[in-house]
């Protein structure tokens, strides 16, 4: 007779919107809940934000995240269901993923570290166009870029922000990077870059006090920055779980063909 698995311990973490909490009381009454450092799986409800906002705080805890869709668009989500939950989650599969490390040094000095799954943004905080200075691996490659913004997005990024402004789509597996710019203005019709994983980004603002500029990590967002450097962080991990035909890979490829 085959050895019957135990039920996973699920963790229940839910945004502020009424159908999230609503989801989550209904599951807890189902399934149980388990304090998240000793929990199996983190089932997260809501939307992109809170999955994004649930993988940042959860990422010194072994348990991977399942997201179950409460809020709209839901491209790192799985569809909300109440039952069968435990066997979804022992047929889920994995993606792991690396943030992007950012450090962005503000006019006064002060400098900012922050992490982004999605993407690291520039953006113009005034009414004049950014002008920027762009350096790769310590090498001058953009003297100046006029722009509404600029941003360095990952794989798991890559249909987000940096999809609006015109950026590529990366397979999930892709060791690089998507390099973007938001409403260029000269070179007018540059098409950003692709770059190695490795590679690390530096943005100088030029005219820092005439042309203000903000940088934003994933929604965290540092004022009137005179310099931003941006690169992967391989040594932090985000595992992500999917139902099977569902993962990232068949998102992105999906997203190409709408």
């Amino acid at each position: 007779m085959a050895e019957q698995k135990s039920p996973m311990k699920i963790a229940f973490a839910a945004s502020d919107a009424p159908t999230a909490q609503t989801a989550r009381a209904v599951l807890v009454t189902r399934y149980g809940d388990t304090p998240e450092a000793q929990a199996d799986v983190i089932v997260a409800l809501g939307g992109d934000g809170f999955m994004l906002h649930t993988l940042h705080r959860t990422q010194d805890l072994p348990a991977p995240v399942y997201g179950m869709n409460r809020g709209t668009v839901g491209f790192l989500m799985n569809a909300y269901r109440e039952s069968d939950l435990q066997t979804r989650l022992a047929a889920a599969e994995e993606a792991v993923i690396n943030p992007l490390s950012m450090k962005a040094t503000a006019v006064d000095g002060t400098v900012h570290e922050a992490l982004a799954i999605n993407e690291v943004s520039l953006l113009r905080a005034g009414p004049q166009a950014a002008k920027l200075r762009i350096t790769i691996d310590g090498r001058l490659r953009m003297e100046e870029l006029v722009c509404d913004g600029a941003l360095v997005a990952t794989p798991a990024g890559s249909t987000a922000y940096n999809y609006s402004a015109h950026g590529p789509i990366l397979p999930i597996g892709a060791d690089v990077l998507a390099l973007t710019a938001i409403a260029p203005f000269r070179p007018r019709r540059w098409r950003g870059a692709l770059l190695p994983k490795g590679a690390l980004v530096r943005f100088d603002v030029t005219d820092p006090e005439k042309r203000p500029v903000m940088a934003d990590a994933d929604s965290r967002s540092v004022s009137d920055v005179v310099s931003v450097e941006i690169r992967s962080a391989p040594q932090i991990t985000h595992r992500i779980l999917f139902d099977p035909g569902h993962g990232l890979d068949e998102r992105l490829l999906r997203e190409q063909f709408v």
